[in-house]
This record gives C-alpha cells, structure tokens and sequence, in this order.
C-alpha cells in the first residue's frame, strides 16, 4: 500500500504515518512546517519529507490513498492534484475507521476528559497484556505512539473528538469512527469557531448517539443534566448505562476508591468520574472491577492532566490543559478540595479561538471563584496571530465576575509575579492548551519561593 499524508506534521497525523509505516506500508508526505517532537520522531522512521513545501509531484497515479490533514487548505496544490487524478482521499478519522472496521471499536466522546478516561482505558488493557490499537489525543508514559494499528489486534480504543474532520470533510470526527462501545463525558460548549450555538453543537452529540452500531453500548454521565435529557431522547437501538462519582474518601491528600479503599494516584471529582466511565468499558471487555482496581492504582495520569512539576514544602505546582470554562472550574475546585489546608494560586492562558472571542468569554463567570489568588494570562502576540481585538484588564475581570483577578498580557511580567510569591503551604496550578509564550515552566516551578517566611 502507498499512501501519501498532506499536512504530515500534525499531531494525530504523524501519529497515524508511522503507525501505518510500522505495518509495513509504503508512507511518503508533505507540509509547509513541522515542529518538534513531530519533525524527529518522523525522521527516526524514514519520512519526514527531504524538503518542506508542497508539490504536485509528490502525487502520482499509483497513491492508493491520500490522507488529509486539517492543516491543509482546500486549494492546496496536492489536494487539486489528488482530485484531479480521481484519488481516494480520506480524513485521518475516516482512514481510522477503513483501518478498523472489522475490530471491535470503543470510541471515547465528549467536552473533557476523553483523554483521561482513554488514557486510563489503555493502562489497565495494557497491565492485562492485552492486544489492542489505540488513537489517544497525548503522549502516554509506556507508549511509543499516539496511534496503534495492527492487522492482528481484536479491538481499538479511540478517542473520539468533535472538531471537523478536514478541510473537505466538515463532520465531527468522533462521527465517522461507528463505535461499537461509546463514551460521552459531558456537553459543555467548545469550539465556536464551527459550533455557532450551544443547540449546534449539543445536535453534533446526538448524531454521534446515532452512529453507534445497533447492539451497541453508550456509557454516559448521568451528572451532566443535558447530556442526560440528549441520552434519554435518543431513538438508537443501543444499550445506556449511566455513571456517576464513585464511592470514595480523601485522607492526607490522596483519594482513595471505596469500599477497599483502593489508593488513587490522580484526584477530583472530574478524575474519578473518568475513572468510572473507564472501568465500565473495562468491564465490557471482560475486565472485572476488583481486576480493574488492580491496574488502576498505579496509573499516574495523562500528559499535561494535573502534572505534578513540584512537590516540597507543602507545595505542588501542577500543569493541566484545561483551557474551556467547564474544564477550568473542575481542574480548580478538584485541586482546591485535594488540599482545602492549602492556598491555591490558579493561572489560567487563555489561548483557543472560543477562549479569545469576546461574546464566548462571559462563559467564564464565576470559573475562579475556588482558588485564593486567580491570573489569566493572553499572550499579546496570540491576537495578533488570530486577528483578533485584544482584551484589556477590565474586559477579562468583568467577564471572569472578579475584580481582584490579575491580568498579564506579557509572559516575562507574569514569571516575574510568580517568582515574587511566598508558595509556602499554597499551591500553584497552570492551565493552558498552549505554552504560556514560551515559559520554561519545569523551570518556573523548581525557582519558585517554598520557604517559610521568617525562616
């Protein structure tokens, strides 16, 4: 098989190119840029391409399939070319799906925690030795890759998310994968950019439910009231099976599962409610609970979901990707209640195209109101880049509802506030799907002042 990748440096899609390389296929591709750890870890396989551009040439008659990244634009020189040439061009959902359609396929949806709940899946198949391909949205501690496809392996655990599938292809991608097992988290408002109403895309949602294979399982969150009322609504000839917080306790900072108590190494309500919903697709795949409950204390959670950067002095700094309102306000109040004897400084980039749209940001009223000290941070560059109108101070303060939250624009301004903090017995806690302009937070978080004051 040839398959060429247009836009080969994106996350999912290098991920995909050197999975369908180590199957032993024939993968060339193209893109104007690659970043690091994209550019490295495609040349260590043979295809990062010898040159960065596009060319009509890298398109020939013999390509069985062309595979499409979001990157793309629709007239890219090797897309016209493609569809000049009659070529099949899939989407890399839609490929998944071609790659899979004979395994048994678990697709994990929703606004949050489709990594975690996929990530905590593919700990406890993995503590099993179990076979088994996989599309995960990060890089995982034990994982080579990010995707996984094998001819040999029964099943496929996938994450499954709504954002458009190409630029030729605006469906949602978690529609194209037919799920045997489903997951949906929640519904909380992402992605305004495509999604112009709240209805819009809760409807993206409903037709996911409808793609669900007849005989299928979803498994949902009974806590979210309109996911709940899509679920109750829907018409599709499948089994529903809801979940909740688990039974649990919190003693000396660490959560543990009740009634064995079973000692966690990740917390919060949001965590545990993942958890469930992992351990009720685990149990569809013939993992029992006490066997789940094995392999689940030792997973330490997913890249950039409450990653622990420090720990001394009663003081954690942790890194997550919570970027949305909901997410924002779960990552908060779980860090918040872990250590309700701690003060939580709560540093939050807003860095997404819904995050920096002045009519999407009263979503995130009363978002901060748990941590002690809040901060949001806006790159200035990151609006010059979207072409947007920039916020001031009190654009940000008034929408958050907080007049004591701080505000900075400028990644040296904000490190230097950090650095002038006493963390002694308080907690810092940065959230950002980007990189907060570049700052070294590893760095950030080994410099900061730990020490108690009089000390």
């Amino acid at each position: 098989m040839r398959i060429h990748f247009i836009a080969i440096g994106g996350s999912a899609m290098h991920n995909l190119a050197i999975a369908l390389h180590k199957k032993g296929y024939q993968v060339t591709g193209s893109d104007d840029v690659i970043f690091e750890p994209s550019s490295s870890r495609l040349a260590r396989y043979g295809i990062l391409p010898a040159q960065m551009g596009w060319s009509e040439a890298n398109i020939t008659p013999d390509l069985d399939a062309v595979i499409l990244g979001m990157h793309a634009l629709t007239d890219n020189p090797e897309l016209l070319r493609a569809q000049e040439l009659g070529l099949k061009i899939y989407s890399y959902p839609e490929y998944i799906y071609e790659q899979t359609k004979d395994k048994l396929r678990v697709v994990i949806g929703g606004s949050h925690g489709k990594t975690t709940i996929t990530s905590m899946i593919l700990h406890v198949l993995n503590f099993y030795k179990r076979d088994f391909d996989y599309l995960v949205g990060a890089q995982l501690a034990g994982f080579d890759t990010m995707v996984k496809i094998t001819s040999e392996a029964p099943l496929i655990v996938i994450e499954g998310d709504e954002y458009l599938a190409s630029p030729i292809d605006r469906r949602p991608k978690f529609h194209l994968y037919k799920a045997n097992l489903a997951v949906i988290s929640g519904i909380a408002w992402d992605h305004i950019n495509v999604f112009k109403t709240y209805a819009d895309y809760v409807r993206q949602f409903e037709l996911f439910i409808d793609t669900i294979q007849p005989g299928g399982k979803l498994i949902y969150c009974s806590a979210d009231k309109d996911l709940k009322e899509v679920v109750n609504n829907a018409t599709a000839a499948i089994e529903k099976i809801a979940y909740e917080i688990p039974d649990h306790m919190v003693k000396d900072g660490i959560t543990y599962l009740m009634p064995e108590e079973v000692p966690l190494k990740v917390f919060g309500d949001h965590n545990l409610m993942n958890l469930n919903a992992a351990k009720l697709i685990c149990a569809q795949l013939d993992i029992d609970s006490k066997q789940f409950d094995a392999a689940i204390c030792s997973f330490t959670g997913a890249a950039k979901r409450l990653e622990l950067l420090r720990n001394e002095n009663e003081t954690n700094v942790y890194k997550d990707f919570a970027h949305s309102p909901s997410k924002l306000k779960a990552t908060i109040e779980a860090v918040k209640a872990q250590f309700p004897n701690r003060k939580l400084v709560a540093c939050i980039e807003l860095h997404t195209f819904s995050s920096l749209n002045k009519d999407f940001l009263v979503q995130y009223a009363d978002t901060m109101k748990a941590a002690d000290v809040a901060i949001v941070y806006i790159d200035e560059k990151t609006f010059q880049h979207k072409k947007l109108e920039p916020f001031s101070k009190k654009d940000v303060q008034r929408a958050f509802k907080s007049e004591q939250l701080h505000f900075f624009n400028n990644p040296a301004l904000l490190q230097d506030y950090l650095l002038n903090v006493n963390f002694y017995r308080t907690n810092l806690l940065l959230m950002s799907s980007g990189n907060f302009g570049g700052v070294d937070l590893v760095k950030l978080a080994r410099e900061l002042n730990t020490v108690e004051q009089g000390i």
